[in-house]
């Protein structure tokens, strides 16, 4: 046990510590701390109990401008709107230290792991969705001069309220040298198109005997350079077609390599399921699929993966990827946001699908289920 509560106390003086696990949280109590802690938040300024705020039809509004050195360590949002889309409609960015490009830019509703475009339930050490409509991120965000945090309503109807908290840590010193940047990138493929639609199951032997060993059209969940580590990923899928859209493998390319050094056995495997996810949501620390459809055209999946444990590192560069499908033969819609941490700067971003795109709705792409040829 005193070993156990030593190597607690040494991951959380030596790791990005998320607030909402407990280990990390009791072990620290009884350090003295460092930080002034401060908030941002949208509560009324007169003292009533208008504490939301709108945000019109094209308007941006900024929801921290605070100067360095500091940590975020909670984000929390709730949202009242009358736009159907509006979880793909807002777009939250984040900037660290006066970049012009954002290190964070996602549909909200992405970001806290809902990339479907509506609600759900869910609770990780990460990421959170609480009743009701409650989008929770711990991510620790350090920044050494100074933080913004943007949301813009890329939709046409205005939201009539948009509530926010956000807590972070004041320094009077610098943050440590070695302390990386947080990034978050939102990718989507819809769809996601496969390299046959002539077949009738996963088990047929023109898709079981493709071969894939160096990813070759994979769906990517982040490409970056630089140094830093990979920690996880949320991902929804849409089926354009019928059956298991899960025969795929994850990949991931560290420094340039030409083949994976990291190479999994399906994507259920990945996020610690299996099976199909045996026809039940679940939700842990770690990992989840709180979304289990049909294996239909038109079935919804939402899931999950953290790498905290044991975060993937790159020192020149990482390319994260799985398959859609064995060697990538379906065609679903695939939307997902990537979180790591690297130094500066950062390689661009790929453009933000416009609204519209973002929107999920069934593809004809032909295959099973789906009546395109």
């Amino acid at each position: 046990m005193k070993r156990y509560i030593a190597l607690l106390a040494f991951c959380f003086l030596t790791l990005p510590v998320f607030s909402q696990d407990p280990s990390a949280l009791l072990s620290s109590l009884p350090q003295a701390k460092d930080y002034v802690q401060h908030r941002v938040s949208s509560y009324d300024r007169s003292g009533g109990n208008a504490d939301a705020r709108t945000i019109g039809a094209g308007e941006a509004l900024t929801l921290l401008d605070a100067d360095g050195p500091g940590m975020i360590s909670h984000v929390w949002v709730t949202i009242a709107s009358d736009d159907p889309n509006h979880l793909k409609a807002l777009v939250v960015r984040m900037y660290w230290d006066g970049e012009a490009a954002p290190s964070v830019e996602a549909p909200i509703g992405d970001f806290f792991g809902l990339g479907l475009g509506d609600y759900h339930l869910y609770q990780s050490l990460a990421l959170s969705v609480g009743a009701d409509k409650a989008l929770n991120s711990f991510f620790p965000m350090p920044f050494q001069k100074h933080a913004r945090i943007t949301v813009t309503n890329e939709g046409a109807i205005k939201t009539d309220s948009f509530y926010f908290n956000i807590d972070y840590r004041a320094y009077t010193k610098a943050l440590a040298g070695d302390q990386l940047y947080f990034h978050a990138q939102y990718r989507q493929a819809a769809p996601n198109h496969g390299w046959t639609n002539q077949w009738r199951s996963n088990g047929d032997a023109i898709i079981n005997d493709k071969k894939n060993l160096n990813g070759d059209g994979n769906y990517v969940w982040m490409e970056a350079t630089g140094r830093g580590h990979f920690v996880g990923v949320t991902m929804s899928v849409l089926e354009n077609q019928d059956g298991w859209w899960g025969e795929g493998d994850d990949m991931f390319f560290v420094d340039g390599e030409a083949l994976p050094s990291i190479n999994g056995t399906g994507s259920e495997d990945y996020f610690l399921g299996a099976w199909d996810f045996g026809g039940r949501p679940f939700s842990y620390g770690l990992y989840g699929a709180p979304v289990v459809g049909q294996e239909v055209a038109g079935g919804r999946w939402s899931l999950y993966r953290f790498h905290l444990d044991s975060p993937i590192t790159f020192t020149k560069s990482l390319r994260a990827t799985i398959e859609h499908g064995h060697a990538n033969h379906r065609s679903d819609n695939y939307y997902s946001v990537a979180y790591w941490y690297q130094t500066e700067p950062h390689a661009a971003f790929p453009a933000l699908p416009p609204l519209e795109q973002r929107i999920p709705r069934i593809y004809a792409v032909g295959g099973p289920g789906n009546a395109a040829k």
